[in-house]
């Protein structure tokens, strides 16, 4: 017998702040718990927003710009990002994202790969909410 497919409704889909006073919302979409190896978020950065510098030893860090604009900055390579890129950060690389806008929110969609501890990071942070226009990016409207 073969294993059903796993279905989340948005409704179901919670965010967090890794630390209180993050600039960075996150919300798992799969990850280890549903039995993936893999861990997909939706990482929402306020304006002028960024993560620290962070790394992870062996999982490559996918990010596909949905809406908005900003910077990354991997080692000591820097990228400017917009809808529709596709910046790849490799396994060991020391990083970060800035939303380099005063007025929009960057969205991402991140692969994580393995997901090294990401998802359980991240929901153990504090909770958050997904406001309306959060939704409406996902919901591509």
């Amino acid at each position: 017998m073969s294993t059903p497919p796993l279905l989340k409704p948005l409704n179901e889909i919670t965010a967090h702040h890794i630390t209180a006073g993050d600039t960075v919302r996150l919300a798992v979409l799969t990850g280890p718990r549903d039995g993936s190896p893999t861990t997909v978020v939706f990482e929402i950065w306020e304006p002028g927003g960024a993560q620290p510098f962070n790394s992870h030893t062996d999982s490559v860090e996918t990010f596909v710009v949905l809406s908005g604009h900003g910077r990354a900055e991997s080692d000591e390579h820097t990228r400017d990002l917009a809808p529709g890129d596709v910046l790849v950060l490799p396994a060991g690389s020391r990083h970060r994202i800035t939303n380099t806008s005063a007025t929009e929110r960057l969205y991402t969609l991140t692969v994580m790969s393995p997901d090294e501890g990401f998802a359980e990071l991240i929901e153990n942070g504090p909770a958050t909410v997904l406001d309306k226009d959060d939704l409406a990016v996902l919901r591509a409207r």
